[in-house]
């Protein structure tokens, strides 16, 4: 990531204090006619954990958690609806603090009960920050579920682990990186599509990140959406999806480590003691769209 210097010293990512308008977004260059393609999938079911429910990016008309399946199942209906090709339907089960197991025991004989033509499972991600953690495990429980959701009928859409070199998590790298080598030998065995986020070279900066460190803020949940796209083969809105950001300044040494420390009080402690506890920040919610249903058309700006 760019240098985590660039936090302001109470641990925000210096993105999120900068002058109104200065936020990063895409260029808003469409891509060149023919480029895009007609999505073929008519219903859609999102699996997964925070990621997936969309934390740190809120719906402006719902008040409510957004993210990249949700934007994807929005591109999905727009791309269709332009071509004539009928709507599509869209549930989204995922839940936050859920892991791999849960998520392939519980979510997923849900989606493919509502009989979809395309999933999205992305997990494994809260399986990995803890200590204990083993990528073959997971690796094998993964490909059991790709398995069973390509015998069903459903296309696949896999996600890699984020890369944390530059970040206090990358304690984590190696098994998340072991984890996806896993993930791309499953897509590979059973045709399912991926989602690069390991190799999204523009989520190697602080201002794609929520203050927690852990969960992308709107405009990374925008370039998971192209990198998706893309996956899919589909192509992404805009040519310059995958463009780093302009680097930022560099910040003192003395105000990194303030940030690092205000981090740790405000966001890795409280989730340590969760973790001791049993307890995850999900355990009484619910999946935010439990029903497949047609993807309302929306006229607004894409940056």
């Amino acid at each position: 990531m760019t240098d985590p210097a660039a936090l302001s010293p109470d641990g925000v990512p210096a993105s999120f204090v900068p002058p109104a308008g200065s936020a990063p977004a895409l260029t808003g260059r469409p891509q060149p006619p023919g480029s895009v393609a007609v999505p073929p999938w008519r219903r859609y079911v999102a699996l997964g954990d925070s990621m997936t429910e969309g934390l740190w990016d809120v719906d402006p008309v719902r008040r409510a958690p957004r993210g990249w399946a949700d934007l994807l199942a929005q591109r999905l209906a727009e791309r269709r609806a332009a071509a004539g090709a009928g709507p599509v339907e869209y549930a989204n089960l995922a839940v936050r603090g859920r892991l791999l197991g849960e998520i392939v025991e519980e979510q997923l004989p849900a989606a493919l009960a509502h009989r979809p033509d395309l999933i999205s499972l992305v997990g494994g991600g809260n399986d990995l920050l803890r200590p204990g953690a083993d990528p073959d495990v997971l690796g094998a429980r993964l490909e059991r579920a790709v398995r069973q959701a390509r015998a069903a009928g459903c296309d696949v859409l896999l996600a890699t682990g984020m890369d944390a070199r530059a970040t206090l998590l990358r304690a984590t790298r190696s098994r998340v990186a072991v984890f996806n080598a896993h993930l791309w030998s499953t897509a590979r065995r059973h045709g399912a599509h991926v989602l690069d986020v390991w190799g999204l070279r523009a989520l190697q900066d602080w201002r794609m990140w929520a203050p927690d460190r852990i969960h992308l803020t709107t405009a990374g949940h925008e370039r998971v959406t192209q990198a998706a796209l893309v996956a899919l083969g589909l192509g992404a809105d805009d040519v310059a999806w995958e463009d780093p950001l302009v680097p930022l300044p560099p910040v003192a040494r003395a105000a990194r480590w303030r940030g690092d420390l205000g981090w740790v009080r405000q966001y890795a402690g409280p989730w340590v003691a969760r973790r001791l506890r049993g307890r995850s920040s999900g355990d009484a919610l619910q999946p935010k769209r439990p029903e497949p249903g047609a993807v309302i058309l929306l006229e607004e700006p894409r940056g």
